[in-house]
C-alpha cells in the first residue's frame, strides 16, 4: 500500500489551484469534471501521481464555502528554509499564521501559512523532516 491522495473540498477552484500552484510552488497534474454530480477534481502535487502522494482539490459546484471542523488538522511541507520560505509566500500573497521558529519543546523550525479555504499547512525545515517534532 501506500498513500495517494489528500482531498480538500474547495470554495474557488481556480483560486486555490493559483494558491497551491503559484504560491506553493506545485504543479497542476490534471484535471476533470462531473457534469452529471456537478463537481470538479484538480490534482496538484511535487511529482506524478505514480511517484507520490499528491493534494485532490474538489469543487462542488455552487458551494463556495465549508465548515472545516475540528478534525482537520494540517498538511506538512518539507522545505529548505522556513523562514525565507515564509516571506517568499508572504510576498505572493499567501497568509502565514505562525511565523518560523521552534517547535515548543524542542529544535524543529516550523510555520503555519493557509490556503484560500483556511486550510492549515505546516513548513518543517528540511533538514528536520522525518525526525519529530521533538527534534
Amino acid at each position: 500500500m501506500r498513500l495517494l491522495h489528500t482531498m480538500l473540498r474547495v470554495g474557488n477552484l481556480q483560486k486555490s489551484i493559483d494558491f497551491y500552484t503559484k504560491i506553493l510552488e506545485m504543479r497542476l497534474l490534471r484535471t476533470s469534471e462531473n457534469t452529471e454530480y456537478k463537481y470538479t477534481l484538480a490534482f496538484v502535487g511535487y511529482t506524478e501521481e505514480t511517484e507520490g502522494a499528491v493534494i485532490e482539490l474538489t469543487y462542488n459546484w455552487g458551494v463556495d464555502s465549508y465548515d472545516l471542523g475540528s478534525a482537520y488538522g494540517h498538511i506538512a511541507l518539507g522545505v529548505d528554509n522556513v523562514a525565507a520560505t515564509c516571506e517568499r509566500i508572504r510576498q505572493a500573497g499567501g497568509t502565514v499564521t505562525r511565523e518560523a521558529g521552534p517547535v515548543k519543546g524542542g529544535t524543529t523550525i516550523i510555520a503555519f501559512i493557509e490556503d484560500p479555504d483556511g486550510y492549515k499547512i505546516e513548513l518543517i525545515e528540511q533538514r528536520h523532516a522525518g525526525l519529530g517534532l521533538g527534534h
